[in-house]
């Protein structure tokens, strides 16, 4: 299950609005991350486009309604959809987020934190093994924003992160700008944060914007990467070494040409701490 995992480069988060301008213009995208509840239907125009674009690009699978860690039995249904799409579009890896999503009946469309408690980690362990069990590959975590935390925690989310790992040999998806939102609202250092996870399991980061309201920070996925998040994006790389990085947008789209933009400023960045690492080795 631990078979190492392909670097792909700078990608984008494959969105409906772009998917004309990606087939005409060819952009210089390395791979595409596409929500993997968008496609998993019968037929229609966003396997059309799927189908299209997966002839040009690699493609990675990021899931948002898994739920994990939720007190509902897994949905085997789901799973079986996942693992027929992913048969379809053959992903690099298919991630989703450490979060619970539904109670026992109603998908509640949020990504809701766990309580950091052993009883939770080998709850959720037992679950990413019967979810690999069915796709018959790791399966890739996120860290989610977060804006409450449980009074019976244990651990902090990067140690439940790392146990977690290494309890079920599952892969990591670093958002940095999730551990950003999340050190401004509960007041921890970040860097910390990313320390403290197994480099040797992270296989992707996410890039992504904010809104920034003062005494708390809201992940909204809906404007620019914020100069914070760059800083530690580039001491990340510095840390980590050459990574797959992947930027999203999910609201207030801007033109393709912006995205784009935005996308050069990250590989340029990028290499700029890639240079600085083998400096310091």
């Amino acid at each position: 299950m631990s078979a190492p995992l392909p670097c792909l480069g700078y990608g984008l988060g494959l969105r409906s609005a772009y998917y004309e301008q990606i087939l005409e213009q060819s952009p210089a995208v390395d791979w595409f991350e596409i929500v993997s509840e968008n496609f998993m239907v019968q037929g229609g125009k966003a396997l059309y486009y799927l189908d299209a674009i997966a002839e040009r690009y690699p493609l990675v699978m990021h899931g948002v309604s898994m739920s994990i860690g939720g007190p509902h039995a897994l949905d085997t249904g789901y799973l079986n959809q996942l693992k027929q799409l992913a048969d379809r579009v053959n992903p690099a890896w298919i991630s989703d987020h450490l979060c619970w999503s539904r109670g026992n009946a109603h998908q509640l469309h949020d990504l809701l934190p766990l309580p950091y408690t052993e009883e939770s980690l080998y709850y959720v362990a037992g679950r990413v093994c019967q979810v690999q069990d069915v796709l018959q590959r790791p399966l890739v975590l996120e860290n989610v924003s977060s804006y409450v935390r449980a009074a019976s925690d244990e651990f902090s989310e990067w140690a439940f992160l790392e146990s977690l790992s290494r309890l079920t040999d599952c892969e990591l998806l670093l958002d940095v700008n999730n551990v950003y939102v999340s050190s401004r609202n509960h007041d921890f250092d970040p860097w910390t944060f990313i320390q403290g996870l197994p480099a040797n399991k992270i296989r992707q980061l996410h890039l992504a914007g904010h809104n920034n309201y003062g005494g708390y920070v809201i992940d909204t996925h809906d404007h620019p990467v914020s100069d914070p998040v760059w800083a530690l994006y580039q001491r990340t790389l510095e840390h980590l070494g050459p990574i797959a990085v992947l930027l999203e947008r999910d609201d207030l789209f801007p033109p393709f040409e912006e995205l784009l933009t935005e996308l050069q400023k990250a590989r340029t960045l990028g290499k700029l701490a890639l240079a600085g690492r083998q400096k310091c080795a």
